[in-house]
């Protein structure tokens, strides 16, 4: 939900449900990269609620197009982290002939059990 004025579209602050400081202030970090951005912070109203509030102030576009360009940033830096330990791990598995690996637990008795472990 944006909090805003009709004749100032520059500046808003936006409510966003069920989301907490991790989404918060990736969210504002993007959009403190941004040239166009002059403020951006963000408040979480209570601890009980599942809400934040992000403040946006541009130099003079709407606030409401800044904030949807840094999440589509936001979904391209992810993309990318995502792609990047993809690779790491199928590198990591080609150089490191990872095979199975068996692990035992053993106890008293009638008890006694074993386990194997895949690593693919």
């Amino acid at each position: 939900m944006e909090h805003g004025s009709l004749s100032n579209q520059r500046a808003s602050t936006f409510s966003i449900s069920d989301e907490d400081h991790t989404l918060a202030n990736s969210v504002r970090y993007v959009l403190n990269q941004d040239p166009r951005v002059e403020f951006c912070g963000y408040s979480i109203p209570h601890p009980a609620d599942n809400k934040v509030n992000i403040r946006i102030q541009t130099t003079g576009d709407p606030a409401k197009d800044v904030l949807k360009d840094a999440l589509q940033d936001m979904v391209i830096i992810s993309q990318h982290v995502r792609s990047t330990f993809d690779k790491a791990v199928i590198d990591f598995k080609a150089s490191n002939s990872i095979g199975k690996v068996k692990i035992s637990h053993k106890g008293a008795g009638k008890s006694s059990k074993s386990a194997k472990m895949d690593i693919e």
